[in-house]
């Protein structure tokens, strides 16, 4: 049995794998020749986050595999009334066969797969965006083959996502270059361990010189809308724009994970442009957690 907490809980041949096989199913589903590979298992979705893509990419893709999923907020749970996380975690792993979580702590998520007896998956945490990752790493696969040796530019906070590209940087030894403010560094235990595969650039422009793949994210996460007017002080001269753009490599592409904010972190003519795959990517979301629900799933048959 095993859990998707992290990047890190896979093998480089394993991400692989899935990333792959999430292709393989994204043209099953263009073709409408899916085939239910999960019939009669149910996932339990636990939201103390909101979210579209990932509820919407979960649901959908459990019924396109023959599934089930079950959508929970604190709101519809005991969760909401102190239950405690390992109570939910012992008594949901008596009545569905996988847990996705999309929490703030990341500790908290630990918790819960520690007491869980069926996979768990982080559907993100304020330290960690697994699920995104694979969605990416697929997106990248599918225009540009393997991502081995390129160089990836991530622009902005040193977020969950910035974390998580960290990781896959090291997984799949490519280097990432992250440019940030100062006081929105990345974990400082997770760049450490990524060594080599990752470093900070002294600005956006040197991040993203000779990259071949451009990422950013929004300034003010879910919870942080208190902080959106001093953030956009402090990210001032973070946006992505045309010019950013013309000093990565002429086929570089562009990524961001979504809800994006014109005119703040990308500049409208990146994300509509024809270096931008961010639609693609966002779809891939589906296949990917499709092709990782499989894996999990198989590891515990």
């Amino acid at each position: 049995m095993r859990h998707y907490l992290t990047e890190l809980d896979l093998t480089a041949e394993e991400f692989r794998a899935i990333i792959q096989r999430g292709s393989e199913l994204r043209k099953q589903w263009e073709s409408g020749s899916c085939q239910p590979t999960l019939p009669q298992r149910v996932l339990a979705m636990i939201f103390e986050k909101s979210s579209t893509r990932t509820r919407v990419s979960f649901e959908a893709g459990m019924t396109q595999m023959g599934g089930h999923a079950i959508y929970l907020s604190p709101n519809d749970t005991h969760l909401g009334r102190g239950e405690p996380l390992a109570d939910t975690a012992r008594v949901l792993s008596q009545m569905v066969d996988v847990i996705s979580v999309r929490t703030y702590s990341h500790e908290a998520l630990e918790r819960f797969s520690e007491n869980a007896t069926v996979p768990v998956i982080n559907a993100l945490t304020d330290l960690l965006h697994p699920c995104q990752l694979l969605a990416d790493m697929q997106t990248y696969l599918d225009h540009r083959g393997d991502i081995r040796g390129k160089r990836v530019a991530f622009i902005g906070d040193g977020n969950n996502m910035c974390n998580s590209y960290i990781n896959t940087a090291l997984l799949l030894e490519f280097h990432l270059s992250f440019a940030c403010p100062d006081g929105y560094e990345p974990d400082a235990q997770i760049l450490a361990r990524a060594g080599s595969h990752s470093s900070r650039a002294a600005s956006p422009a040197e991040a993203c010189t000779g990259a071949d793949l451009v990422v950013t994210d929004v300034w003010a996460s879910m919870g942080q809308e208190e902080e959106q007017k001093a953030r956009e002080l402090d990210f001032s001269g973070y946006e992505i724009t045309a010019d950013t753009m013309a000093l990565a490599n002429e086929d570089a592409l562009f990524m961001h994970c979504l809800p994006a904010h014109r005119g703040e972190e990308v500049a409208a003519e990146v994300i509509d442009g024809q270096q931008s795959v961010v639609w693609e990517e966002a779809g891939n979301r589906l296949h990917a957690q499709k092709a990782l629900l499989e894996f999990l799933l198989a590891q515990g048959s």
